[in-house]
């Protein structure tokens, strides 16, 4: 079933029935006023934190769905018949009420018709304040003239920390105050006593304070009681003030607070008025008003919403594609890339799943989520990369969490059964992609202070990174779990052996070795290749299984991941790492793979193990409390389907690693929603696997590892054009049947196009290479043969270029 439509020219994703599987959701503004809003106006707003500056409530998990949010409820004074100008909450009959929503970058704008009153509302956060805009336009499409009254709303936390909010109720319910405070504004201000101390003493900062104004039309009431507005025994679909027709001047003192305000709007017909509402964070009658002069007009809030799309426009321009297959052309335009925008703006901190209690840096992932960005947002991506290389200690272990306090060089050493194993090993993912695409190769000699004390390059940040995994090997010569490897529901015991890091360290030792020959110090890299080698040795003695790699050794010596056991007999993350660290033997990749498909592959992706767990041992194998299929225990895990796209493009298997790329992408599910159930322009953390009673069913859309891994794979992997240090690597794998595609790509500041054709229908292999109607003899443009506007053709064929990855 489809519910909507890719807008590419636009940038958009249209929902043109309202009615989706689940709320599907954009967000506004940026870490500073943030917002989450879903097709049916639903979401919530929050301040520098989603759990400690949430100013709007939503509640999270509930039904009806995403409620509530920021409404306009509209109601006819000649017919006493009201609706909402998005579907919900008042839902009227899908027969008789029309509605579109267009998701846009960092905007929503939801157009509908119902009654001869067509309504379009947009919400965006212009780029750098801390107020949003909703601006609601009426038109009468009947053929009478009409007098509509509209109403605002949408509901205030009284304590911006959302635990002291929902739970702490004996405290929290005494503490809001809402008020009009001047003819078209209300204010919200909780801790109102606090403020009046702050006025005279600055040092006095613990109060909360939203402020709500309206521009275009003239206030004729207003309510910032919560429980006057709805109504003891009202609700969101029928608030008491718009089933009697007006507001009632509430001013709320303790209990809950809202914000809306209520204007009156006459028609003739075939008429459109447009009116402002701007909704933001202070005192009304200091930040309130300022904005409000400032931005208060509609030709104002035009040009602020010019400007953010466009900020987000050039953003999306570092990687145009077009290929045969229109979902991979979604993804690689616009939703792809924005996916990992957001993801690498929020981390794991706000959407409709993730309530705040993730508020921070996540170590490990917000290391991945650098690949994702590199391209659009180098500036920013290189300020992440020193804040996650500060927040490694000196011994090379790194923090949990980066919290917003975090202060290099300042920090406590953690425990030592804190440190998770496989937490800095993503550096040698992340900071070479980062130095291949903005080509600043001294960035490995830059100076980074450690979590707790000292300093070292960036190139003496990833030798301690290795020496810490080298430094806790267990008794068969592999790094040790510690608290967890990158699987947090695998318990080994601490001294117990993770494969997956084995494979990790690898690619680290070979990452470093090749740097170091760089950096004139062979000596290190003599060094970083014989410890590479001691390795192998040891993968080698123990882990292979006579089909696919085993899954890890515990603490006591038992084998997980081998054909002789019943429960998780293979697992996905050693076999395609095996491939990506060059660690497996020709043969063993070979066969690796093909139990991969054989054992793991199903027609929505590819399961993290098989079979499930129901009997396993909770201290040891956590993902036992999962139903099986779902998650860690036999689910679908999207973040590692980029991984095993690239293993099958790293042995030439265009085919296979398409179909892999298909089971897993938003887009592929357009026209099958019901299956997929969520987004279908962003990733999920998880999707049901075939083992489960649901398959198909994805959950925790938006931030996820997944974003980075599913674009990154796609674009530098699939479409092949993967910077070096040294020039532009072109090195498609594709379906076998794709005759051409195109390629835009902005990369050290010039903009190079590039066309590839395969008219011998080949997966994999370029034979030949022209760069600006000069031919080369290699697949590595050289960077000083590019300039902007450079053109690259590149002809696929069995008679393949040598390749040579500087990188991974």
């Amino acid at each position: 079933m489809q519910y909507g439509y890719f807008d590419d020219d636009a940038k958009e994703y249209v929902v043109t029935r309202p009615d989706t599987p689940s709320s599907w959701s954009n967000y506004l503004g940026s870490t500073e006023y943030g917002a989450v809003i879903t097709n049916n106006a639903g979401g919530y707003g929050f301040y520098k934190s989603g759990a400690q500056g949430r100013f709007m409530r939503l509640r999270f998990n509930s039904v009806p769905m995403d409620q509530p949010g920021r409404y306009f409820y509209l109601r006819d004074m000649q017919s006493g018949d009201y609706w909402s100008a998005s579907w919900q909450p008042v839902g009227k009959p899908l027969d008789s009420y029309k509605s579109e929503c267009r998701h846009g970058t960092a905007y929503t704008k939801i157009t509908s018709e119902y009654s001869g009153i067509e309504s379009e509302t947009k919400y965006y956060v212009p780029l750098g304040q801390t107020f949003e805009y909703w601006r609601l336009k009426l038109t009468n499409k009947s053929s009478s003239p009409r007098k509509i009254r509209a109403f605002t709303y949408c509901e205030f936390t009284n304590q911006w920390n959302t635990t002291q909010d929902q739970v702490n109720l004996q405290y929290s319910i005494f503490i809001v105050k809402g008020q009009k405070t001047s003819p078209n504004m209300i204010q919200v201000i909780s801790h109102e006593n606090l403020y009046e101390q702050h006025k005279k003493n600055p040092a006095v900062t613990d109060y909360m304070s939203e402020w709500m104004a309206l521009a275009g039309s003239p206030v004729t009431g207003f309510d910032t009681s919560r429980q006057s507005f709805i109504g003891t025994y009202g609700s969101y679909k029928e608030p008491a003030a718009v089933v009697e027709g007006c507001c009632y001047n509430s001013e709320a003192f303790g209990d809950n607070a809202c914000g809306t305000l209520q204007t009156d709007i006459e028609l003739a017909p075939g008429e459109s008025k447009e009116i402002l509402v701007m909704l933001g964070i202070g005192a009304a009658e200091e930040e309130g008003k300022k904005a409000l002069a400032e931005f208060g007009t509609i030709e104002r809030a035009d040009l602020e919403f010019d400007k953010l799309v466009k900020n987000w426009h050039e953003k999306l321009g570092s990687f145009k594609a077009v290929t045969p297959d229109e979902d991979i052309n979604h993804t690689v335009n616009v939703w792809g890339l924005y996916n990992c925008l957001i993801t690498f703006a929020w981390s794991r901190a706000a959407s409709l799943v993730y309530n705040g209690e993730r508020d921070g840096l996540g170590y490990r992932d917000s290391v991945q989520d650098i690949l994702g960005v590199s391209a659009a947002i180098p500036e920013q991506a290189e300020e992440r990369l020193v804040r996650l290389l500060s927040g490694q200690f000196s011994n090379g272990g790194a923090l949990p969490v980066i919290g917003k306090d975090f202060v290099p060089g300042k920090q406590k050493m953690i425990d030592a059964g804190e440190f998770r194993s496989d937490d800095c090993q993503w550096f040698f993912n992340a900071v070479p992609c980062f130095v291949a695409e903005t080509g600043k190769f001294d960035f490995y000699n830059r100076i980074v202070p450690y979590a707790d004390q000292g300093e070292a390059t960036v190139y003496g940040h990833l030798k301690q990174a290795l020496l810490f995994n080298l430094e806790r090997m267990g008794a068969d010569g592999l790094p040790c779990g510690l608290l967890a490897d990158w699987n947090d529901c695998l318990k080994l015991g601490y001294h117990g052996e993770s494969l997956f890091v084995a494979f990790q360290l690898r690619l680290g030792l070979t990452t470093y070795a090749d740097i170091s020959e760089r950096l004139n110090k062979s000596e290190e890299a003599a060094w970083a290749l014989s410890e590479r080698e001691k390795l192998d040795a040891n993968i080698q003695k123990k882990c292979w299984d006579g089909k696919w790699f085993v899954w890890a050794i515990a603490e006591d010596g038992t084998v997980y991941g081998t054909h002789s056991i019943d429960e998780g007999q293979i697992y996905f993350n050693t076999q395609v790492w095996s491939v990506l660290s060059g660690a497996a033997t020709p043969e063993q990749q070979k066969l690796c793979l093909e139990s991969v498909k054989e054992k793991l592959a199903t027609p929505y992706g590819l399961m993290l193990c098989a079979p499930p767990f129901v009997h396993a041992d909770r201290e040891i194998m956590s993902s036992v409390v999962f139903l099986p299929g779902i998650k860690e225990n036999a689910g679908i895990f999207n973040h590692t389907q980029g991984w095993g796209v690239i293993a099958e493009i790293m042995n030439g298997n265009g085919d296979r690693a398409y179909e892999y790329c298909k089971a897993a992408l938003p887009a592929a599910y357009n026209d099958k929603a019901e299956v997929r159930q969520s987004e279908p322009y962003v990733i999920g953390q998880t999707t049901y696997s075939t083992y489960s009673k649901r398959p198909g069913n994805t959950r925790v859309n938006w931030l996820s590892g997944a974003a980075t891994w599913n674009y990154y794979s796609i674009t530098q992997y699939m479409l092949g054009i993967r910077p070096q240090y040294d020039g532009l690597l072109i090195d498609p794998c594709v379906k076998h049947d794709w005759d051409s595609f195109s390629v835009e790509r902005r990369w050290r500041n010039m903009n190079i196009s590039i066309e590839v054709k395969n008219p011998s229908r080949v997966c994999r292999g370029i034979e030949s290479l022209e760069v600006d109607g000069k031919k080369l003899d290699s697949v590595l443009v050289p960077v000083d043969l590019l300039h902007d506007g450079s053109r690259i053709i590149a002809v696929m064929g069995k008679n393949a270029l040598p390749v040579r990855n500087q990188r991974m």
